[in-house]
This record gives C-alpha cells, sequence and structure tokens, in this order.
C-alpha cells in the first residue's frame, strides 16, 4: 500500500464542483488502495480578495494580523474538501497547518518551514482515514500562525510528503506536465515524462511558471519524487526525479524563458579593484535583484562598461541609482533597455555534449536575432535578445534541438 501526497491548487478548488471532482480523485487513489494525504491551497481568487479587504482597513496590512486572515482561505477549502469526502463515503480528517504542528521560523508572510510533526496525521491514515492538510501555513515557537508566501502550497506539500517518508508527491495543476517549453508560444512543445531536479529548478528559476522553485529545491533535498498532474484529465504527468534514474537522457530537455527583463550600462568607470560592489552594491541595499552580469574593458585599457540584468519592474528604481553611482564614479554615460527578453536552453546532457552553445547561437543568427548578453552554467545557456524576437527564437531554438521529437 503506497502512501502518496497529492496537493491541489486554487483552480483545481476554485468552485463546489470542482472540490467534488477532487473528492472523487481522491477516492479513486484509496479505492485502489493507497493512503492518501491531500495538501490544498485557498479557492483561487480568495486570497487575493483577503489582501483586498486587509489594505482596506490597514496598508501596509501588520504581517502577524495578515497572516491570520489569509490563513482562513485555506481553511475553507480544506472543511469542504473533507465534507465532499464524507459525502461519498470516503472518510476524512483536515487539519490547519497549526493544527499538524508544521513548525516554520517567525518571518510573517515569507515563513520557512523548519519541521512537521506527523504523528496525528500518521494514526488517522491507520485508521483509514484520507488526511486533508491547509497548505501555505504554519505556526512558529511561540504559537503564531504564519504562511509561507506566495506559491507556498506545493512547499507544504513537498514538507508533508519528507516528513512522511512517501512513495510521490503529485502535484495537480491547470496543466498536465511540464512541457519542453510553453505550448502558447510554440504549439509543437512536447510533455515530458521525466526531468530531474536540477533541470525543473533551472526552468521553474527562468520563468517556467509549473512549480514554485522551493517547493523543487525541497523535493530535491530530501529525495521526495514530484509528479505534475493535471486535475481537469488523466495521464501520467511529468515526473521529476533524480539524474540516476533516467536511463536516456536528452541532451536538451527544454526552453525556459522570462519576459520581464530589463538591462543596464553603466559606461566608462575606472578599472580598479571594487567596482564591482560600488555598483552593484546600492542595487542590493534597494532589494534589487540582479541577474546577468557582463564587464568589457573598454579600448583604452583603464575603464570599463558594466552590464547587468534586473526585473522590469525595477527598472526605474534602479535606473534611478545607477545614474547617482555614475556621477559619484565620473562615468561616461548611463543606458538602459527595459524591452528585452532571456531565453535558455536547459539540459543535464550539456556536461557530456560539446557544441551546444554553437548550435544556439547559429540558429538564432539565421533568423536574423542578435544577441545582447550571454550567461552559461554546466546544464544552462541563456542569451538576452530584444523582445520582439522571443517567440520567433524560442520556435527557432525548439526546432534545431528537435524537441519535438520524443528522446530516446
Amino acid at each position: 500500500m503506497a502512501l502518496i501526497v497529492q496537493k491541489y491548487g486554487g483552480t483545481s478548488v476554485g468552485s463546489v464542483e470542482r472540490i467534488q471532482a477532487v473528492a472523487q480523485r481522491v477516492k479513486r487513489w484509496r479505492d485502489a488502495g493507497n493512503s492518501l494525504v491531500v495538501v490544498v491551497s485557498a479557492m483561487s481568487g480568495e486570497t487575493d480578495r483577503l489582501l483586498g479587504l486587509a489594505k482596506a482597513i490597514q496598508n501596509p496590512p501588520s504581517p502577524r494580523e495578515l497572516d491570520v486572515l489569509l490563513s482562513t482561505g485555506e481553511q475553507v477549502t480544506i472543511a469542504l474538501l473533507s465534507m465532499a469526502l464524507e459525502q461519498i463515503g470516503c472518510p476524512a480528517r483536515s487539519y490547519t497547518g497549526a493544527q499538524v504542528r508544521i513548525r516554520t521560523d517567525s518571518a510573517h508572510n515569507k515563513a520557512r518551514i523548519q519541521e512537521i510533526d506527523g504523528a496525528r496525521i500518521r494514526a488517522d491514515l491507520q485508521a483509514g482515514r484520507v488526511v486533508v492538510v491547509a497548505g501555505f501555513q504554519g505556526v512558529d515557537e511561540a504559537g503564531n500562525i504564519t504562511t509561507l508566501g506566495r506559491g507556498g502550497s506545493d512547499t507544504s506539500a513537498v514538507a508533508v510528503a519528507a516528513a512522511l517518508k512517501a512513495e510521490e508527491c503529485q502535484i495537480y495543476t491547470d496543466v498536465d506536465g511540464v512541457y519542453t517549453t510553453d505550448p502558447r508560444i510554440e504549439p509543437r512543445a512536447r510533455k515530458l515524462n521525466r526531468i530531474t531536479f536540477e533541470e525543473m529548478l533551472e526552468m521553474a528559476s527562468l520563468g517556467s511558471k509549473v512549480l514554485q522553485i522551493r517547493a523543487v529545491e525541497f523535493a530535491g533535498k530530501y529525495r521526495v519524487p514530484l509528479r505534475v498532474l493535471s486535475s481537469f484529465g488523466e495521464g501520467e504527468g511529468t515526473l521529476i526525479t533524480f539524474e540516476e534514474d533516467i536511463v536516456e537522457q536528452a541532451v536538451i530537455s527544454g526552453i525556459a524563458f522570462a519576459k520581464d527583463e530589463a538591462k543596464l550600462t553603466i559606461v566608462g568607470v575606472p578599472d580598479q579593484p571594487g567596482i564591482a560592489h560600488r555598483i552593484l552594491g546600492p542595487i542590493a541595499e534597494a532589494n534589487i535583484e540582479v541577474d546577468m552580469i557582463v564587464q568589457n574593458i573598454g579600448a583604452d585599457g583603464t575603464t570599463t562598461d558594466f552590464t547587468f540584468t534586473v526585473h522590469r519592474n525595477d527598472y526605474e528604481r534602479a535606473l534611478s541609482i545607477l545614474q547617482s553611482t555614475a556621477d559619484a564614479l565620473g562615468a561616461r554615460a548611463v543606458d538602459g533597455d527595459d524591452r528585452i527578453v532571456k531565453i535558455s536552453l536547459v539540459g543535464v546532457g550539456m556536461r557530456s555534449h560539446a557544441g551546444i552553445a554553437s548550435k544556439m547561437f547559429a540558429a538564432l543568427a539565421k533568423e536574423g536575432i542578435n544577441i545582447r548578453m550571454i550567461s552559461t552554467s554546466e546544464i544552462k545557456i541563456s542569451v538576452v535578445v530584444d523582445e520582439k524576437y522571443l517567440e520567433l527564437g524560442v520556435r527557432a531554438l525548439h526546432q534545431a534541438f528537435g524537441l519535438e521529437k520524443e528522446s530516446g
């Protein structure tokens, strides 16, 4: 008898009818002889509604009280799903994060899970019940309700699966798995049967919204097999697993992209030790995350041009900070562009195959796409290009690497 943890997101439990459909699916898994723990999010739109109420009264809201308020969204869903299960003859019991004792640190609105007491869940499972747990929430050492930040229900599910040593953690969402790229951009995108944790982490960090990054990190750390499935159809989904478990590994598994990028350049700063810190220090102090960085020595050999990318939402603030820095450093100019995108190839097979970058650059050049920046890691190559070339670039690379074909 397998122990399975299933997680259903907001769209999957967005109405009474959808909650009843989830209950039927859970019952089928239980009737097949499995023990089930189900982690659920708030109904779609509910967290935003509650946040709006809070801001109408206090803006910004008190972090502690906001957690008390936001956690009620999942409390509604766990009770309704438990009722739906009981209604179809499937014994069930619901628990909030505090009742389970999902213990977190005290960072309200973005808490991190520290440990989970699985005793109550195990007792219910042994009694033949389905256990329904509120995702996204926990409790700190002082007994305060905490929440884990946006997408935190994925992390809750993985953490519960790790604590219970579950055979698999299944994340049900509105897509039926992980694709080679976004099917809305490239209609020939293919669903992957398997992908490694490393690749999924890269895909998630580079713009793929299928899974929350923290959940993938957690699953990799505690060796919890993850599977992405659709709430609205049947199928095997995509298994996120360990590299050694994938016999025939494709060179490239997928293409990720990030639309919300902006690029900043400070031209003609002195080429001397500590200059990178003097440029990026004020950016970091403003809590602006920097992604790609390129530094070029100027033609005179005494100055350097320094380019970096930030999220587009941070562009204006970063530009203002950089202009102040340029004045202080005596730089020649500051340049910016908030109409760029990042396209990335991801694949653990890159480690053992040469010529991937060359093939990527050739495919883009063939379409007349100019590369503005390049960044590489062991299993990833990213390029920055003009925003207007996003769809053309993704399709060209998808075709060049034959990602529409089954690997192996």
